[in-house]
């Protein structure tokens, strides 16, 4: 148990946190150790070390792993409590085909409305996208970046359910460079999109992010069918 915990305090940092802090101290270490690898598949994650390794009780660090569940980044499973989750999970596939759904309707509700600030807020994320080559930094701004085109939608509990299922993608953005070899994205269609909604060609906007979102799928799809029959 002593080597996990020095292992954990050699990825986590192993400083004690303020009490009223802890939770979302703890949950963004975790979450930033998940996406960019330093936790990997199948790491189990127990109260106790957590709650010695910070300093603190067992209840913020219940909380924070509660949350990182809620985000598909962690799973409970019998007999080992929560581990961090495999990259990509079955319903991947799924996760997809109802992103295509929710976003495109956000799109529509948000392009008519979106300002020139709008559009230079996105198109300031595709720059520092372009740069970026830390994947759980490039998993952020390419949620910002999709946010910030979404912001004007009048139904705000959508846009609720895009975060969620965007804070999950930034999960496969990892897996997707990493299988092929990328060190960054490529911003064509990004660039695409945003230049459609600043000249408000809604339906070529739309046309543009289903592809987008499509490829992903089929990315998916594909690795995960080449799993079954390996």
């Amino acid at each position: 148990m002593a080597e996990k915990t020095k292992l954990l305090s050699s990825i986590l940092g192993g400083e004690q946190v303020p009490p009223h802090l802890a939770r979302s101290v703890i949950e963004e270490r975790l979450r930033s150790a998940i996406l960019d690898g330093r936790l990997a598949p199948g790491v189990a994650l127990r109260q106790q070390e957590l709650a010695t390794l910070f300093g603190v009780s067992r209840m913020p660090v219940r909380e924070a792993l509660r949350q990182l569940e809620a985000q598909s980044l962690l799973e409970v499973v019998a007999h080992k409590g929560a581990v961090v989750a495999p990259l990509i999970g079955e319903d991947a596939v799924d996760t997809y085909a109802l992103r295509v759904i929710l976003e495109t309707e956000a799109l529509r509700q948000s392009v008519p409305l979106l300002t020139h600030d709008d559009i230079a807020l996105a198109r300031s994320y595709i720059a520092q996208l372009e740069n970026e080559t830390r994947h759980a930094e490039i998993g952020r701004l390419n949620r910002l970046f999709h946010m910030s085109l979404y912001a004007k939608a009048t139904n705000r509990k959508l846009l609720r359910l895009i975060e969620i299922e965007l804070n999950e993608e930034e999960r496969f953005l990892r897996f997707h460079l990493s299988t092929m070899g990328l060190g960054k994205l490529t911003q064509d269609d990004h660039n695409a999109l945003v230049d459609a909604a600043s000249d408000k060609l809604l339906e070529q906007a739309v046309a543009v992010l289903e592809r987008h979102l499509n490829n992903a799928k089929h990315t998916i799809s594909n690795y995960l069918k080449q799993q079954s029959n390996a």
